[in-house]
């Protein structure tokens, strides 16, 4: 999945240490639940080589939809971002869960990769745009079936899928024949307030470029007290002509009171095939005015070697229900 320069995040799993932020769930009955956000902002990014743009967008929103009837849970969700391509509402979500005991479970559909640090969904991150773009080394969504097995302490699994870089970062090539997509990672979470993450992927003649792509993703959170979190993250791909590069970041999320909060964090990728790398420099302040509105500000500032500099701007509202 392409994340482009200083793009605002409309668009990988949810980070565990800020699994707290994630959306409510409304029960509609004892089987059924709903949940969801929208997310607008006003931006506004100044490259020092072109003229300033800025502009207002609904930035993307999400329905999603719970079924659980145990041991099966099955998901289904739209996503909807107003220009995307090829269409602006899509079926993100589309899986089925089989619970099948002592922490092992089978899941079956349309689902969200392994990788990544940051969330696929902006209402998930403490910043607005994502840490690095460009060369996409974290994957979007695809399709296929996967087993996991977790404990208090460890947590591991698989996956078998259609791709695992598909045609676009919302679903995968869609068949085996043409090249299969494998992922896999392990988990260690047995210190109080520390998660540890290690994770790859394999992709067989990749959709997206008609390659093997080879990549691997390892990133750490701890809560070093009440109001203070920091991360880290390196990933790297290894896929041919343009599919050769690594980025990182490193995060403190601080929480001056229950309802403010700051993110201050320092990113970089390096673009192998370009010649180009970069280092952006990011501080994000927000506001729970409720428990399901927040809105948050940020000031980005990217330094690139082989490209142009820029300094981004903005505001973004987003309501969880």
């Amino acid at each position: 999945m392409t994340k482009s320069a200083l793009k605002l995040a409309t668009v990988s799993v949810l980070a565990l240490a800020f699994a707290g932020q994630a959306m409510a769930e409304v029960k509609l009955n004892d089987t059924f639940s709903v949940s969801g956000y929208v997310a607008g902002s006003y931006t506004y990014l100044k490259p020092t080589a072109a003229a300033a743009t800025d502009r207002f967008d609904v930035d993307s929103s999400q329905l999603l939809f719970k079924y659980t009837s145990a041991p099966v849970t099955g998901v289904a969700s739209i996503y909807f971002v107003p220009g995307q391509a090829p269409d602006e509402a899509s079926l993100l979500d589309a899986y089925a869960t089989y619970d099948a005991g002592n922490g092992v479970s089978v899941t079956g559909g349309k689902f969200l990769s392994y990788l990544g640090y940051e969330s696929f969904f902006v209402v998930n991150n403490p910043t607005i745009t994502f840490a690095n773009g460009g060369i996409g080394v974290i994957p979007g969504y695809h399709s296929g079936v996967k087993i996991d097995v977790s404990n208090s302490a460890w947590g591991y699994g698989g996956a078998l899928l259609d791709s695992v870089y598909g045609a676009t970062a919302l679903k995968g090539d869609g068949e085996l024949k043409k090249g299969q997509g494998y992922e896999g990672y392990l988990t260690y979470k047995g210190v109080t307030d520390l998660v540890l993450f290690a994770g790859l992927a394999f992709d067989n003649q990749s959709a997206a470029t008609g390659k093997d792509i080879y990549a691997y993703n390892i990133w750490a959170s701890y809560k070093v007290d009440a109001k203070t979190s920091v991360a880290a993250e390196y990933a790297e791909r290894d896929g041919g002509t343009a599919d050769k590069g690594k980025n990182w970041l490193f995060l403190v999320n601080y929480q001056f009171t229950d309802k403010v909060n700051t993110a201050f964090r320092v990113s970089g990728e390096k673009d192998n095939d370009a010649g180009s790398k970069f280092v952006r420099y990011t501080v994000a302040p927000g506001i729970a005015l409720t428990k399901d509105f927040t809105v948050r500000a940020e000031y980005s500032r990217q330094d690139t070697q082989g490209g142009a500099d820029a300094n981004f701007f903005g505001v973004q509202a987003y309501l969880k229900f």
